[in-house]
């Protein structure tokens, strides 16, 4: 498994979509899913970041992971997010995704009670202990930056697989250097660490929208994306992620207009702007036949 992880360039971190009363649309889950891989995606994170598990009660995020492994993980490698800032929580989550099938566990770092290198060591070995894992090292979110001494003495658990970089190319250099592989997290700087060797890949929150371009850009190697593709990914996180894709998904006629709070829709005006810049991507790109800004009333939250 460790092999079929680390040959994958690229996994999106998927959204989860949602019915206008609040719960999981499983059947625009199932459309978007299977728009990833029609397009080549590798596999799928789900119910992380981007999929708002931090928004979900563990029975939710567990039964998702669970049906994306039942029905794609022949075809696509399912990656639950079962991390969390308390590790027991973390260890059940994580046995509870491996028995309902998930191929590895993205394992974030506890956050806001951060705890010491000590800590880190010890909470990490625990999670690991029940199948494959990708570390997640994110301090924009978390507060707290996994520096590569520690990545290097959690790297030496068997069941490591990877980190989700968020640091750039320079980290993922460095931790390359010291036999350490990783993902980069960012879209906006990927691929000149996948072309210079420096990464695995990507795993993507700009591959929700155009899959199938970000398949290309990977596989020809290139260092720099369309220029409509750079002004796409500057909107996408225009305002903290996922409010910007869920918002276009939805200007997509992909999923419902439907948020969890405390997110809420971009504005009108915003909206605009991001029709403008999806319509310079082009329809075909992004397979769909139509866009629409939508109104506000359109929009439901919960």
């Amino acid at each position: 498994m460790h092999d079929r992880l680390t040959s994958a360039s690229l996994i999106t971190a998927i959204k989860t979509p949602f019915l206008s009363d609040g719960r999981i649309d499983f059947d625009a889950f199932d459309r978007l899913a299977e728009r990833q891989a029609a397009a080549g995606v590798d596999g799928l994170v789900v119910t992380g970041t981007t999929g708002e598990g931090h928004l979900m009660h563990w029975d939710e995020q567990i039964a998702l992971i669970a049906h994306a492994a039942r029905h794609f993980g022949d075809r696509l490698l399912i990656i639950g997010n079962t991390g969390s800032n308390y590790t027991t929580e973390a260890v059940r989550a994580t046995e509870l995704g491996f028995r309902v099938g998930m191929h590895a566990a993205l394992q974030i770092n506890p956050y806001y009670g951060k705890t010491s290198a000590a800590g880190l060591e010890v909470h990490f070995e625990r999670v690991l202990e029940y199948g494959p894992g990708i570390v997640y090292n994110v301090p924009g979110r978390t507060g707290q930056d996994l520096l590569p001494d520690v990545i290097e003495s959690i790297a030496r658990h068997p069941n490591f697989v990877a980190v989700k970089e968020c640091c750039g190319p320079g980290r993922m250099a460095e931790l390359g250097a010291r036999g350490i592989r990783s993902w980069s997290g960012n879209d906006d700087d990927c691929l000149a660490a996948w072309a210079d060797g420096h990464s695995l890949g990507v795993i993507s929150v700009l591959s929700n929208v155009v899959p199938g371009m970000m398949r290309r850009l990977l596989d020809a190697r290139t260092r720099e994306a369309p220029a409509a593709c750079v002004e796409l990914t500057s909107w996408l996180f225009s305002q903290p992620n996922p409010i910007p894709v869920n918002t276009a998904l939805a200007m997509m006629g992909l999923c419902r207009p439907s948020f969890r709070l405390p997110y809420v829709p971009m504005s009108r005006a915003e909206r605009e702007h991001g029709v403008e810049i999806l319509r310079k991507v082009g329809l075909a790109e992004l397979g769909v036949a139509t866009l629409e800004p939508l109104e506000d009333a359109d929009f439901s939250t919960n």
